[in-house]
């Protein structure tokens, strides 16, 4: 029986290394999970990249994790068995003692640890995680094409729900990489006409196949007004955290269309008061989402054939994989593989 398991952990900051690690129980109302796959997301570049060195040890990044129960602890409630394929997220399990947690809002839990971040996460051949957080994942479904719909798609699959728009109504996807890639997808599916706004021409076929009626080369004319000419978008999904491009295309919303914003920066977004007032229009926040959301998304997923693009490495090549990642080279989620590669 192993008593150690393999980590890439970050040894400074844009740096992992493989380190070996003494294989933990799971305390009361946690699991050891058996990591099969993890994504490499956007948001793992901040974890790493600006890691505190004053963590020991070193954290593991990773929130697109997919995996086997190896471990239960005592309190964890009886839904969840030996074996059993689970993920988990970005959010890492709510506390269920917090004011939004009494009110059902679980995935604004003040009291949640995110992986990667606070929490060692998935580039790991095993990692512990709250049973709150944990997310069931479909049969149908293998480990490398769930990881990254623990993340890129439930933050897509929940903005296009929380968007208002309907049926037939034009939404527009900006940014079409990890996040915009799916969002194509689920809004095709959803029955909406669908405007897909990147940079350069390189992406259009691809974009168009993803599921976009339309493709709009913002480096060949001004986005938002190609979108007034279509009478407007009901819907804005915003992948990127690049608030100046965000701002502009707030002209291209239709009357009481709605911004929903995905990227996580920090830049003030400048947005006329008057535009927004005199056409009842909106700019909302979509943060990812709970684990029932998530199997929601994966559920909708199987249903419609929607699957991330990915490309696969294994665990010890994490800093290549995370290098293809930053420089933009993959098309489009990058996962690590375990399974295979682990000692017996």
């Amino acid at each position: 029986m192993r008593t150690t398991y393999r980590a890439m952990q970050i040894a400074s900051p844009g740096q992992l290394a493989m380190v070996e690690r003494p294989i933990p129980q799971p305390a009361n109302d946690e699991v050891l999970i058996d990591v099969e796959a993890c994504g490499i997301c956007g948001a793992d570049a901040s974890d790493i990249e600006q890691a505190n060195p004053g963590v020991q040890p070193p954290r593991v990044p990773g929130h697109e994790v997919v995996g086997r129960i190896a471990a239960l602890g005592s309190d964890v409630a009886r839904i969840w068995k030996l074996g059993q394929r689970v993920g988990v997220g970005r959010l890492g399990g709510y506390c269920n003692v917090c004011a939004p947690c009494r009110q059902g809002r679980f995935e604004l839990c003040e009291n949640q640890p995110v992986m990667g971040l606070t929490r060692d996460g998935g580039y790991a051949e095993m990692m512990l995680a709250r049973a709150t957080g944990l997310v069931a994942i479909p049969d149908d479904l293998a480990s490398e094409a769930a990881a990254p719909i623990l993340c890129a798609g439930i933050a897509t699959f929940n903005a296009l729900k929380k968007s208002r728009a309907q049926a037939g109504d034009t939404v527009a996807v900006l940014g079409i990489g990890g996040l915009g890639h799916m969002a194509l997808q689920y809004a095709r599916h959803m029955g909406f006409r669908v405007v897909a706004i990147g940079r350069g021409s390189d992406i259009a076929k691809e974009a168009l196949a993803l599921g976009a009626h339309r493709y709009i080369d913002a480096r060949e004319e001004d986005a938002a007004v190609a979108l007034q000419a279509m009478g407007g978008a009901r819907a804005l999904i915003v992948t990127m955290n690049h608030a100046e491009t965000a701002a502009a295309m707030m002209k291209g919303l239709a009357p009481q269309g709605t911004a929903v914003l995905l990227g996580a920066g920090k830049d003030p977004l400048a947005v006329s008061m008057g535009h927004l007032v005199s056409g009842e229009r909106g700019v909302l926040g979509s943060i990812t989402g709970t684990p029932y959301d998530n199997e929601r998304t994966l559920d909708f997923s199987v249903l419609t054939g929607v699957r991330p693009r990915i490309e696969t490495m294994p665990l010890e090549q994490a800093n290549e994989a995370y290098r293809r990642m930053t420089s933009g080279q993959v098309k489009f989620r990058m996962v690590l593989t375990m399974g295979r590669h682990r000692q017996p």
